[in-house]
């Protein structure tokens, strides 16, 4: 941080009460400047890259795109303090990664806490780490993600294959494809495994996509799609995919 002695601030709610409230308990604070307010994850995206905060307040339940699908969209996430109404098992899956997490309704005292932690570790939080370990609800059935400066949501449908590019994932639609730093395990483990099988260590396949399946050289095999692409299905992934077609 630049300036320890300046902390630009963004709040990222959907409730304008809410972030009264954390402007208000944020006086005690005179190192602090909030620097924008935003009503949605878009707002946030557009805000953080404009200001550069030192720390965000950040919902999880917002409309348009959640909290955990704002900070995927951000290159370096600043350090994050959640302020939610989120299940407890979620927080419980979180909790180690972000700064800390005020559940609604949380007094002043709760809040200085979670503020007073931040100053004491400011630079060695991992906000990175949360939109790559946490999956939300909403992660079956939409993915996130940026083209160019547009924020396009992508229901899972839509999605004919991916495929493992370096540090991205590749995600294929009718329309082309979109970069999404993520793991192919991550996807993985989060789409729905009855639509999306891992045919190949590079590729997880929306089987609604399949035409053909034929063999290749040795025991391996490849998927024709509807569109006309080949995909390459090895021995164990020739098994799931037999498995989940019930063949």
């Amino acid at each position: 941080m630049a300036n320890p002695q300046h902390i630009k601030i963004i709040i990222i709610d959907d409730e304008p009460l809410a972030r009264s409230i954390v402007k208000e308990y944020l006086k005690a604070f005179s190192q602090t400047e909030v620097v924008a307010e935003c009503g949605d994850g878009f707002e946030g995206v557009k805000a953080i890259a404009q200001h550069q905060p030192g720390l965000i307040f950040l919902d999880i339940q917002m409309p348009k795109i959640n909290g955990f699908e704002m900070l995927e969209l951000i290159d370096n996430p600043p350090p994050v303090i959640f302020t939610t109404a989120f299940d407890a098992y979620a927080i419980k899956a979180f909790e180690t990664h972000a700064i800390d997490y005020l559940l609604k309704p949380y007094g002043k005292e709760r809040f200085d806490k979670a503020m007073n932690k931040f100053l004491s570790q400011q630079n060695s939080l991992t906000p990175q780490a949360i939109a790559e370990e946490i999956a939300s609800p909403e992660s079956q059935s939409r993915v996130v993600v940026k083209k160019g400066q547009n924020i396009v949501v992508l229901p899972v449908q839509k999605i004919h294959y991916l495929e493992a590019f370096d540090d991205y994932v590749k995600i294929f639609t009718a329309d082309g494809f979109y970069l999404k730093k993520k793991t192919m395990a991550f996807f993985e483990n989060t789409l729905d495994s009855k639509m999306f099988v891992r045919t190949h260590r590079s590729y997880l396949l929306n089987i609604q996509e399949l035409t053909r399946i034929e063999p290749a050289e040795k025991d391996n095999h490849v998927i024709l799609l509807k569109s006309g692409t080949r995909i390459p299905v090895s021995q164990t992934g020739y098994a799931k995919l037999k498995d989940v077609l019930g063949i």
